[in-house]
């Protein structure tokens, strides 16, 4: 069953049910206010009736005294204590009551009785006799009239129980139409999809904020970020092939050119092999790079500890200038401690490092400091620069600026992008500042240990 019939048909069976609920209710609660009703007035009646009866007593038979006080649908008997009827009356239609059985009571008595299927009313009523006896004055009456009365109300209330489902069943199909109107819309647009692979919106109407236009805009928002990753994807992949492609290729050309005359000349083949060699290292290099980039920041596997920024630093900078023989400066403006993982953040300062070098054949500069609450690293160059319309693109995955693509130590645009996921697995931040034709700073910010914090 369709979700749509599913509304209709709850939503219409659920208002069915409270509308019969009510009707049903109105019908018990009056059926129950005009018994009451009507035995209380009963009883009144039988009480009225009891002077007329003693002060007429002895003036007439008993079966003319019962007659005068009689109910016009009903009957009236005295019944002595030994349980003997010394006189009844009947009015016309009710004379099988006189034919009901009779019985003593020693206290008053009213109640609803079934005669033949039918409801009376039946008061009993103790009273003092002439020869000095207790007798009962009993009053029966029929209810026919708040039978009829009663089934008129039970088929008023049928009819308008009817005449009430109608608007319910058809508020119930709008009702479902709404709710199923964007479902419907949704599941349309994502056949398209399916169909034409391209990525397709809801169209909203902007009239409400409820939870199903807030459910075609998360939808709509959900297709954006689709669209969005879908062509970073797509341009990572088409980057990444190509970034692999040209050391494959230039392997290729240096490999099949030693086939030819690599062993006939010396040179030639030392160059093929460094080529080979450069290549092959530049190409591990990337895959790495690439392979930490699809990690996505989920599988970094941290080892937080206390880390020393200053000696990590000193190390880290002695390390890389035994590999770069490049002239570093290191200054410590103060000493200062976070908790981090000490080889991603050592891997971070790296490329800094390794574009510094790249860049600029002049001296380095890192400093070590405090900041507030954060604790720094910060490596100057006085190398070419950024331009500042590329500065806020240097992060992106394979982007290189253009300067930077025509030479020889140029990298494959992977290094500040690893920048910026490791600095947000180790909860770090990275700032760039950089000058065309003077130099570059970049800064890396680490939250201080709690105790250096407070200090």
């Amino acid at each position: 069953m369709k979700l749509q019939n599913k509304i209709h048909l709850y939503t219409s069976a659920v208002f069915a049910a409270l509308l019969a609920v009510i009707s049903i209710s109105i019908y018990l609660l009056f059926s129950n206010l005009t018994y009451s009703s009507a035995l209380e007035s009963a009883q009144l009646t039988a009480k009225g009736s009891i002077p007329g009866v003693n002060q007429t007593v002895g003036l007439i038979t008993d079966t003319e005294l019962l007659r005068i006080f009689v109910p016009p649908n009903g009957a009236m008997k005295i019944i002595t204590d030994a349980g003997e009827s010394i006189g009844s009356a009947n009015s016309m239609g009710q004379n099988h009551l006189s034919e009901t059985p009779d019985r003593f009571y020693q206290e008053e008595r009213v109640e609803i009785i079934r005669i033949e299927g039918e409801r009376y009313t039946f008061v009993s009523m103790p009273n003092p006799w002439v020869d000095g006896t207790v007798i009962n004055i009993q009053y029966i009456e029929s209810l026919e009239a708040e039978k009829n009365n009663l089934q008129v109300l039970r088929n008023v209330l049928i009819i308008v129980t009817l005449i009430g489902m109608i608007p319910v069943i058809l508020s119930a199909r709008v009702l479902s139409n709404l709710v199923i109107k964007p479902i419907t819309s949704m599941i349309s647009t994502m056949k398209e999809i399916q169909d034409s692979g391209e990525f397709k919106r809801l169209p909203l109407e902007n009239k409400s904020k409820d939870e199903l236009y807030e459910m075609g805009n998360t939808f709509n928002l959900m297709m954006d970020l689709l669209e969005t990753n879908f062509d970073k994807q797509d341009q990572f992949i088409s980057n990444a092939s190509h970034e692999l492609k040209t050391p494959l290729t230039v392997i290729e050309s240096y490999a099949n050119l030693l086939k030819r005359r690599g062993f006939e000349q010396k040179e030639l083949a030392n160059e093929s092999i460094e080529a080979i060699h450069s290549e092959a290292i530049r190409m591990k290099e990337l895959t790495q790079q690439l392979l930490l980039l699809a990690r996505q920041g989920e599988n970094w596997n941290l080892q937080l500890e206390e880390v020393m920024i200053e000696k990590m630093t000193k190390d880290s900078i002695k390390a890389f200038q035994n590999a770069s023989e490049h002239e570093i400066e290191f200054l410590v403006k103060e000493k200062v401690k976070t908790i981090a993982d000490k080889q991603k953040l050592r891997q971070l300062l790296y490329i800094f490092l390794d574009n510094a070098h790249k860049y600029s054949d002049e001296k380095i500069t890192v400093v070590v400091g405090r900041n507030g609450e954060e604790g720094y690293i910060r490596i100057e160059d006085r190398g070419q620069g950024i331009p500042k319309e590329d500065l806020p693109k240097v992060f992106d995955r394979f982007y290189r600026v253009d300067k930077a693509r025509n030479r020889k130590s140029g990298g494959s645009g992977l290094g500040l992008s690893l920048a910026k996921e490791l600095a947000a697995a180790i909860q770090a931040r990275i700032t760039l500042d950089s000058l065309e034709g003077v130099g570059t700073i970049a800064t890396i910010y680490l939250p201080l240990k709690k105790d250096e914090a407070a200090g």
